[in-house]
C-alpha cells in the first residue's frame, strides 16, 4: 500500500493579480510556517518554472489544437512535474528517475525543488515534519485552482487557497515600479476573468481565506505588515487544511457534479475562444470585399449573437442542429456546436458578401 507524506502534507494555491502581494506573502509564509509551526515549507512560483516564450509566443506547434498554448502547455507540465514529485516524496528516499523519462520543464522544476530541500534523498530535504507546498501564481480561473485539487486529493493532501484581494487600479500602480513590469493590457484582462473562491458553492473550495492587500502601497511593505495582520488567520486555515485532507470517495455524487461544471466551463471558454477566432477572421474577409462599416456592423452584431446562442447551447448541455433541422447526435458537443458555428457563419458573410 502506498504510504502519505511523514508528518502530513498540504497544497496552498497563493492566487490573486499580478502586483497583488502574492510573492512577498509567499516569501514570508516560507520563513514564518517553519520558526512558528515547526513546518517545512517550499515555495513554487510559476513566474520561476515557466520560462518567457519568444515572439511567437501562444501559438501551438503544428498539429496541435488552436485552444492549447504554449502557455497552457506549460502549466501542464508544472503540475506533471508536482506529480512526479509527490510519487517521490511518498515513496522510500530516493533520486529521482533520469531526465529522459521527465517533462521538458522538469530540469526548471528540479532546480527550484533542490534549492530548498524538497528532493527526497537530499540533504535537508522533509522527513517527519509537516509539509505546505505554496503554488504561486495568478490562478484566476476556478478551474486552474481545480486542478491543484484534485491532485491533493489524488495523494489525500491537505488543499486551501489563500486569494489576494487588490484594487486594479493600485496592482496597476505597483506594476509600474517593477523593475520588469507586466503588460497593463494583461492584468486588465486577468481582473476582467477572476473567478474568486466561493466556498458556500463550491464545497472543494471550503478552505479558503480573502485576504485584502489594499492597505499597503507597496509589494515591500506588505512584506511584514500584510504577513503580521493576517498570520492568526492564515496559520488557522493551514493548519485546518492540514488535519483534513482531502478523501478520494468514487461514490461522491456532489464531487462528480462539481468535477463535471468545471469541465463545462472549461469546454466553454475554449469553445468561446474558438468561436472568437472564427468571428475575427470572417470580419478580415468581409473587409477585403469594401463592406460598408455600416454592413461591417450589422454583420459584427450578427455573428456575435450565434455566438451567444452557441455558447448557451453548449452550457445547457443541448445537441447541435444540422442545416437539415435534426439534432447531431455527436459525443463531443463543443466540436458539434463549433462545426455548426462555423457553417452558420459562413452563411451568414456571404448574406453581405454576395448580395
Amino acid at each position: 500500500m502506498e504510504r502519505s507524506l511523514c508528518g502530513g502534507a498540504l497544497l496552498c494555491v497563493l492566487c490573486g493579480l499580478p502586483a497583488a502581494g502574492k510573492s512577498t506573502l509567499g516569501r514570508a509564509l516560507r520563513q514564518q510556517l517553519p520558526l512558528r509551526r515547526g513546518w517545512d515549507c517550499a515555495l513554487l512560483a510559476y513566474d520561476d518554472l515557466i520560462p518567457e516564450e519568444p515572439c511567437g509566443r501562444g501559438e501551438p506547434p503544428r498539429g496541435e489544437p488552436p485552444s492549447v498554448s504554449a502557455w497552457k502547455r506549460r502549466r501542464r507540465e508544472v503540475l506533471r512535474c508536482l506529480e512526479r514529485l509527490l510519487r517521490a516524496l511518498r515513496s522510500e528516499p530516493a533520486a529521482p528517475p533520469g531526465p529522459a523519462a521527465a517533462p521538458p520543464s522538469w530540469g526548471r522544476f528540479e532546480s527550484c525543488c533542490a534549492q530548498q530541500g524538497l528532493l527526497p534523498g537530499r540533504s535537508g530535504s522533509p522527513g517527519s515534519r509537516p509539509l505546505c507546498i505554496i503554488l504561486d501564481d495568478n490562478f484566476y480561473y476556478r478551474s486552474m485552482r481545480y486542478e491543484v485539487f484534485q491532485l491533493a486529493r489524488e495523494y489525500s493532501m491537505g488543499f486551501c487557497q489563500l486569494f489576494l484581494e487588490c484594487p486594479l487600479e493600485l496592482c496597476l500602480h505597483r506594476n509600474r515600479l517593477r523593475g520588469s513590469p507586466v503588460p497593463e493590457g494583461t492584468i486588465c484582462r486577468m481582473a476582467r476573468r477572476m473567478e474568486v473562491p466561493e466556498p458556500e458553492k463550491n464545497p472543494w473550495e471550503q478552505n479558503s481565506l480573502i485576504l485584502s492587500s489594499s492597505a499597503c502601497t507597496t509589494e515591500e511593505q506588505s512584506d511584514a505588515g500584510m504577513v503580521e495582520a493576517f498570520l492568526v488567520q492564515i496559520m488557522n486555515l493551514l493548519g485546518a487544511a492540514l488535519e483534513n485532507p482531502v478523501k478520494q470517495n468514487t461514490e461522491n455524487t456532489e464531487q462528480k457534479e462539481a468535477d463535471r461544471a468545471i469541465c463545462a466551463a472549461s469546454a466553454v471558454h475554449q469553445a468561446d475562444q474558438t468561436c472568437r477566432r472564427i468571428i475575427s477572421q470572417a470580419m478580415k474577409e468581409a473587409k477585403a470585399k469594401n463592406l460598408l462599416p455600416s454592413e461591417m456592423k450589422s454583420l459584427a452584431e450578427e455573428l456575435n449573437k450565434i455566438k451567444a446562442e452557441f455558447l448557451e447551447g453548449l452550457r445547457q448541455g443541448s445537441r447541435v442542429e444540422n442545416e437539415s433541422g435534426q439534432q447531431n447526435a455527436t459525443s463531443d458537443p463543443a466540436a458539434g456546436l463549433l462545426s455548426s458555428f462555423q457553417l452558420k457563419a459562413t452563411h451568414v458573410v456571404n448574406k453581405y458578401v454576395l448580395k
